[in-house]
């Protein structure tokens, strides 16, 4: 890929950003699950639900590391891939559960938009 000028053009920088911007949601659940949970539903969650935010925490420390490590178009889909079938359920849990649906839905919209920027980042050739 070359700039205008015919120059080499910049690496995406998505590669990059998106599992720094992941690991920092990661660290955020697992460090401070109920005050994420606090201000994304507005009511204070109980042990469980900060218990299922940690692990969903860990999951997107493990999901940042590989993809920092291995930032390669087949990783970054597969990642991309756990991420839509994660906002899916959560949709379903939406959908069926009136008490988890605020917190459902809000994290549908999250691993929507982890989808979104894996499969552009996959997209982008370097």
């Amino acid at each position: 890929m070359t700039t205008e000028s015919g120059g080499p053009a910049a690496a995406f920088p998505g590669r990059a950003l998106l599992p720094a911007i992941r690991a920092g949601y990661g660290v955020t659940l697992i460090a401070a699950p109920g005050a994420v949970i606090h201000l994304a539903t507005g009511r204070r969650p109980g042990r469980r639900e900060c218990r299922v935010a940690r692990l969903l925490g860990a999951r997107h420390l493990v999901q940042a590391a590989v993809s920092a490590c291995a930032p390669r178009p087949g990783v970054l889909t597969a990642g991309a891939g756990i991420d839509a079938l994660h906002t899916a359920s959560m949709i379903m849990l939406a959908a069926v559960d009136r008490g988890a649906r605020r917190a459902a839905l809000m994290d549908a919209v999250a691993e929507s938009l982890f989808a979104a920027a894996g499969f552009s980042s996959a997209a982008v050739p370097g």
